[in-house]
């Protein structure tokens, strides 16, 4: 294949890379417009039925694509197991907690939670994994910090809907760094936990006359089945690009799905937002900006790095340039 058309078809790969990301990322921020169609059905029913259906979805998944020999392997190793325990425990948290919110008229303080994600998961690998930070990265968490203060005054009360789901994420994320395993293998295991406590659930529901599934109609139960689609469906693009794109093209297009979050939050479902929350909203956007440039700036000194020392010796571009923080860390909101 000539180099023209090698680069072509490059380029066609990253353009498909990039859609997938950006429809994957947009169905995450979108996504409050769906759990409210689940209504009358409470937080708990629905997050039970998330459960169910995912894994019945995942499974067809990994059924057309052949993809069993990860299972037998994670059987055998009952550390790795339990970590996926404690993941499927942890991410329950966050689903729930996510589902209740947009349903109770908390969105704007849920994309919060999406927003100050990076700086928990920065500060918990200062205090868990011993990380060292750079100036600006302390900066930005100490903005972050800031930023919480002011919307506590603003709430009247500490924003715990935004810190519940950005901690429980960066926890999720932190157990998941240590399973690696792939995003449909993982979401497979960790629903496979989660289905007979969910399916328990919905039974119990059911013998006590509370199920709304079945008792509203068959499009309302055909919307709970749905879950499992809307769970795996952006997980399946967001593989697809994680693949084709630059790790630092997925960290800047992450913040998609909050932006997505806090817009629908003030616009389409009219949340309020008085002077104090802009203020804690604007600092919060602040710190990820100075933690966006810094991730950047990393990312091509990193790249600098690797152009030295792939040079021929004596050809060099000039004096080593240490990188020792990798770019911005990619994060699929669930």
């Amino acid at each position: 294949m000539s180099g023209s058309g090698a680069g072509a078809e490059s380029k066609g790969e990253q353009r498909i890379g990039l859609l997938n990301g950006i429809a994957a990322y947009g169905m995450w921020g979108l996504v409050p417009l769906f759990w409210p169609l689940l209504k009358p059905a409470g937080a708990a029913e629905i997050l039970a039925h998330r459960m169910v259906w995912s894994l019945a979805f995942v499974g067809i998944a990994l059924a057309v694509m052949r993809r069993w020999a990860w299972a037998g392997e994670l059987l055998r190793r009952p550390r790795r197991l339990g970590l996926i325990t404690v993941a499927a425990a942890v991410i329950t948290v966050n689903w729930g907690v996510y589902i209740w919110a947009v349903n109770t008229g908390h969105v704007v303080e849920a994309s919060l939670g999406y927003f100050i994600n990076p700086l928990v998961t920065i500060a918990m690998g200062v205090l868990l994994l011993k990380e060292r930070l750079r100036p600006a990265q302390w900066a930005a968490v100490g903005i972050g910090f800031a930023a919480v203060l002011v919307l506590t005054v603003g709430y009247g009360r500490p924003p715990w809907i935004s810190l519940c789901l950005a901690f429980s994420f960066a926890t999720y994320g932190l157990v998941k760094k240590k399973v690696n395993l792939g995003g449909v293998e993982s979401l497979a295991a960790e629903t496979a936990i989660q289905f007979l406590p969910a399916l328990g659930f919905l039974l119990w529901l059911a013998s006590r006359g509370d199920s709304t599934f079945g008792a509203e109609g068959a499009g309302h139960a055909a919307l709970l089945a749905a879950t499992g689609v809307v769970t795996a469906a952006p997980l399946v693009c967001f593989g697809a690009a994680a693949i084709r794109v630059p790790l630092s093209t997925l960290g800047l297009l992450q913040y998609l799905a909050p932006v997505f979050q806090f817009l629908l939050g003030v616009l389409y479902f009219h949340e309020a937002m008085p002077a104090e929350r802009w203020a804690g909203f604007a600092l919060v956007w602040l710190a990820l900006s100075l933690l966006t440039w810094d991730a950047l700036r990393s990312t091509r000194r990193a790249a600098a790095v690797l152009r030295a020392d792939a040079a021929p010796e004596g050809l060099g571009t000039g004096p080593r340039v240490d990188a020792d923080v990798p770019p911005l860390e990619v994060r699929r909101p669930l």
